[in-house]
């Protein structure tokens, strides 16, 4: 199981941890998404996978007061519940790929996994109508797989929902409702097979202070007719989280 540092404020790279938390707080609350895509690729510079991945989700739970109401009021909870029960099944699958692949590949694979998504988007592709059944649960078991492995718990997701023609307020809302429904399922996983305990809960409080600053900030910002900033936020921000987090760049 990872150990924190003897005391928090000894944690490496504290201050960049708190300031990443406080951008990906201000992507959250303005997107609905982007947490682990900005802080998992500078949080694998200084900690343990298994650690940055239970820190991101376990701050994530704490700050649920501040902006998982008002996603409920305005998710469509049928799909999403879809989305999160086929991730949840298959989320105990990226945690066991998470136990045997060395940290190397796996900072590769956030930043790559991080990278694709991001190039989706940009690329503007859109489909039409709706996806149902077996197709939402691929998309979700998709998820889950990807989220136990690297902490990336929403690029397929994501991309499923931004590749659409639904609203902003609508998108914002499926995903902040699906992200919680993962993490509860991730983090209950890792506890379970002894991946994290409860250590991880001052450094979480600690941190959940600036990301919880960002979600108050980022919702003051967001408002339903303002897709083409809504869409650019979020791709600057994880553009530069990628290439924060690249290994080539090690010395």
């Amino acid at each position: 199981m990872p150990e924190l540092a003897p005391g928090v404020f000894d944690t490496p790279g504290l201050p960049w941890l708190a300031a990443t938390f406080l951008i990906a707080g201000l992507v959250r609350g303005f997107a609905g998404f982007g947490t682990a895509l900005v802080f998992m690729p500078i949080g694998a510079l200084f900690l343990p996978i298994p650690l940055a991945i239970a820190l991101v989700t376990v701050a994530g739970m704490i700050a649920w007061p501040l902006i998982l109401p008002r996603a409920l009021a305005r998710a469509d909870r049928a799909e999403v519940l879809t989305l999160g029960a086929a991730a949840i099944v298959t989320a105990p699958v990226g945690l066991w790929l998470l136990t045997w692949a060395d940290r190397e590949t796996l900072r590769w694979a956030v930043s790559i996994a991080a990278g694709l998504t991001l190039a989706a988007l940009l690329s503007g592709w859109r489909y039409q109508g709706r996806v149902r059944g077996p197709g939402l649960a691929g998309v979700g078991g998709l998820a889950g797989v990807l989220g136990g492995t690297t902490g990336l718990t929403g690029p397929p997701v994501i991309l499923f929902y931004l590749a659409s023609t639904r609203a902003a307020e609508v998108v914002r809302a499926n995903t902040i409702v699906f992200l919680a429904l993962l993490d509860l399922g991730i983090i209950a996983v890792m506890i379970l097979r002894g991946l994290v305990g409860w250590e991880i809960l001052p450094l979480a409080l600690l941190l959940s202070v600036p990301y919880g600053l960002g979600i108050v900030l980022g919702q003051r910002w967001f408002h339903p007719d303002r897709e083409k900033l809504y869409r650019s936020l979020a791709y600057s921000v994880i553009a530069g989280a990628i290439l924060t987090g690249l290994p080539l760049f090690d010395r």
